[in-house]
């Protein structure tokens, strides 16, 4: 039995090091260069997962053994089953409690998506131009939404940080400052993937995640 230990954007900068590792070992003639990527390829794979048990390191590593295109995508391939599945319990009963002012809440197609690839749950509903994100926090499960305005182009997502079609996504905070009126508010925005299943296939980090919902959901 397979014990998952690998979150979706850890397996994305795998993914990356190990295709630079194939361009290198496929372009390059000097020997002494190709083998200067290997080890800072299997550094940054270890700086991942400092906690990682022995038969977890043994899967990680041999990447000594990596020279030819099948090579590479065989150890992307038995990495794959110990991706761990985030989002595979969630219910649409725990997302209608995330947002219950929401009175006609679009659901996402839970059965639909791969809850392996993905880093947080994205969804819009086109009819409001509103844009919803779930995120595991600590354990916990959060959520908030915003203004989904496209822009109809490319631009750079500042989640995955790739140049692909923008959307600017506008959340209001949810946190007042003392002292201040009943009407304030603020919001906070960013242009990031229209398409947010590209967009956790490609996000390699969670901290500019987490920074923007700790603005939206708790305040600086």
């Amino acid at each position: 039995m397979h014990q998952p230990f690998i979150r979706n954007h850890q397996y994305n900068e795998i993914k990356k090091r190990i295709g630079q590792l194939q361009n290198a070992c496929n372009t390059v003639s000097d020997k002494k260069v190709v083998e200067a990527v290997r080890n800072d390829t299997e550094m940054m794979i270890n700086g991942l997962f400092l906690e990682a048990t022995d038969q977890q390191k043994q899967l990680l590593g041999n990447l000594d053994q990596l020279h030819g295109t099948a090579d590479f995508q065989r150890y992307l391939q038995a990495l794959e089953p110990y991706v761990i599945e985030e989002y595979a319990q969630v219910t649409d009963n725990q997302l209608k409690k995330l947002f219950p002012k929401i009175k006609k809440l679009k659901l996402p197609d839970l059965e639909a998506a791969d809850s392996r690839f993905a880093t947080y749950l994205g969804w819009t509903d086109i009819a409001v131009n509103r844009l919803f994100i779930v995120y595991e926090l600590g354990g916990k499960l959060v959520g908030f939404e915003g203004k989904y305005t496209p822009t109809n182009k490319k631009g750079v997502c500042f989640l995955c940080s790739k140049h692909t079609e923008v959307a600017l996504f506008t959340a209001v905070t949810k946190w007042k400052p003392a002292g201040v009126s009943s009407d304030y508010y603020r919001a906070i925005g960013n242009y990031m993937c229209v398409n947010s299943e590209v967009c956790n296939r490609n996000i390699t980090s969670v901290d500019v995640l987490e920074t923007f919902i700790h603005g939206v959901l708790v305040g600086p």
